[in-house]
């Protein structure tokens, strides 16, 4: 089961996101709140899944996502944002969200959103894809004027690395990348780090930034990739001897 806390400033929109989880099997919405105690109730009910919105108390969103990633066991957190808003999506980005998404979303592809957060993906709907991609390497990824070298960044990454990286970009969690690729989920979660400190990224979101800059990921046709088989997204790795494999999870 799939816990999920809603929060957003108007009492609308939360009813109407409540409804479509709770009409879901296998997801459980366990609280919500219009911002102004969004932190508490996180802490209180554990959720697996923060949704959050904007308006009203909430603001733009940073100062929950702030509160929310500092608790000792913070959940995964999708942002449901305007369509003119790509410097507060960066800035997003930054805080740790693990999904990006625009307030008038499916409630299909709402869902599907929901679940590949919980699972450890990440989620940027297509035309908030473009919009974040053109504001992070407009600022840097360091928020200092200068866009990142990524490039030569890219160069420190290992054959391996990179195919990982691609994967990431898709919005797969550790456990899907490691049966695509042939890997146990302990490799493929020391490939993500690697690649993330080489990259300067803080997050899953932020390297599947890099990667689409990169060249690595087409643009997928779906808002949630993840829900698609990694391979159907034009990345089929060549198979290679089990030892092989082994020698290069090493």
């Amino acid at each position: 089961m799939i816990r999920v806390v809603v929060v957003d400033g108007e009492a609308l929109v939360r009813t109407a996101l409540r409804q479509i989880l709770q009409s879901t099997d296998g997801i459980r919405v366990v609280g919500e709140d219009d911002g102004r105690g969004a932190v508490d109730i996180v802490a209180e009910t554990a959720p697996d899944v923060l949704l959050l919105g904007a308006g009203g108390p909430v603001g733009d969103g940073t100062a929950v996502l702030r509160g929310v990633r500092a608790l000792p066991a913070p959940p995964a957190v999708a942002l449901l944002t305007p369509a003119d808003t790509g410097e507060r999506m960066v800035h997003a980005l930054r805080e740790g969200a693990a999904g990006l998404l625009f307030r008038d979303i499916a409630p299909a592809t709402l869902v599907d959103a929901v679940r590949v957060v919980a699972a450890g993906g990440t989620v940027l709907a297509p035309a908030v894809r473009g919009a974040v991609i053109d504001e992070y390497l407009g600022v840097g990824a360091a928020g200092t004027g200068a866009a990142p070298d990524m490039p030569a960044a890219a160069g420190r990454l290992t054959c391996r690395e990179r195919e990982v990286l691609a994967l990431v970009a898709t919005g797969l969690s550790n456990a899907e990348i490691a049966a695509c690729l042939d890997l146990g989920t302990g490799t493929v979660k020391d490939h993500v780090s690697a690649l993330r400190r080489k990259l300067g990224a803080r997050n899953r979101v932020t390297a599947a930034v890099a990667a689409h800059r990169l060249g690595l990921v087409p643009a997928p046709q779906d808002a949630v990739s993840a829900r698609t088989p990694a391979c159907a997204h034009g990345f089929s790795p060549a198979p290679r001897p089990r030892a092989a494999r082994e020698a290069g999870s090493r």
